[in-house]
């Protein structure tokens, strides 16, 4: 790694430290889906700076931005771009949609059907659409941020497994602490606008450290360690359905991309630890009788972890 792509992404990692105060641990994950070149599902509560969060990724990245609001009626083409008849020429030209962009933000995903939902998976997987049967290329680097409200929300649909398997990980902000709000409203009343920060690197950049990432070094052990965790998850009472091969590869490319993060070529175990459960928990399914139980995704993720010997390198 060059010594000025980690100085850009320290800034890039303090500029988003500065915008969504006190939510450290989300932003360097954040920074993680990007450099991975993956994208990050958000489950929130209205309010508590998603759609900020998106913004300030573009704007921080150099990046275009493009933003679509799910409701009930939301159809593909309000995503994809629908083709159009040119009297002129009498031919059929393609309208955009906003997911030819580069930053993604798909707000309250889950308030939409189904059908529109899985208009995203092509998108998200291949980084191109197909619209009356032409193919389009996404822009590079694609990004979606999917935000959705907690499922019992008035009006949520649940996402189909196939479309939670696709996100390469799953945070939450959650509320602020008392001494970060403080913070966030002496900035709204001094009017300390986010949005004149400068981009802190190019889109291009970000490519380039998308590759340098693929050359980071992680050790056979941890690779083993990753495939037991993985294959406990399948093999769990409490567990219907188990992190799929596309988890294990993502646990693998998150734990490089942290430890590019953090300054190195090679993966730690504490890389590892640190992404399990934002990485895995949301590709799992639970058993009927675990829901009655109360028990989380989250909460059997990090006790197959505690029963898991880490290796030591």
């Amino acid at each position: 790694m060059g010594k000025e792509n980690h100085e850009k992404l320290v800034h890039l990692l303090e500029g988003l430290n500065q915008i969504l105060i006190g939510k450290e641990k989300q932003m360097e994950l954040v920074c993680v889906s990007l450099l991975a070149g993956g994208h990050m599902l958000l489950e929130d509560v209205p309010g508590v700076g998603k759609t900020t969060l998106a913004k300030a990724v573009a704007k921080l990245t150099g990046c275009s931005f493009g933003r679509i609001q799910f409701t009930p009626d939301t159809l593909p083409a309000d995503i994809l771009g629908y083709s159009v008849y040119n009297a002129k020429t009498e031919r059929f030209v393609y309208q955009k949609g906003p997911v030819m962009t580069q930053v993604l933000l798909g707000d309250e995903l889950n308030r939409t059907s189904p059908k529109t939902q899985a208009a995203l998976l092509e998108a998200m997987e291949e980084k191109q659409i197909t619209v009356d049967g032409v193919t389009y290329p996404l822009q590079e680097p694609f990004f979606v941020i999917a935000a959705q409200n907690p499922v019992g929300f008035l009006g949520t649909y649940q996402l189909p497994e196939a479309q939670l398997d696709r996100f390469f990980c799953k945070i939450s902000l959650g509320y602020p602490e008392r001494q970060s709000e403080v913070l966030m409203v002496k900035k709204m009343v001094k009017k300390l606008v986010w949005e004149e920060i400068p981009n802190v690197l190019e889109s291009k950049d970000l490519a380039v450290m998308q590759k340098e990432v693929e050359e980071v070094r992680i050790h056979e052990d941890l690779i083993q360690y990753i495939l037991e965790l993985v294959e406990k998850t399948r093999n769990h009472e409490n567990i219907s359905l188990g992190v799929s091969p596309r988890g294990t590869l993502a646990a693998v490319k998150a734990s490089m991309a942290m430890a590019y993060l953090r300054g190195r070529e090679y993966v730690i175990p504490e890389d590892v630890v640190t992404i399990l459960v934002p990485v895995l928990a949301h590709r799992i399914q639970l058993s009927a009788m675990a829901k009655v139980k109360k028990i989380t995704e989250e909460g059997i993720i990090l006790s197959i972890k505690n029963e898991t010997k880490i290796p030591v390198l």
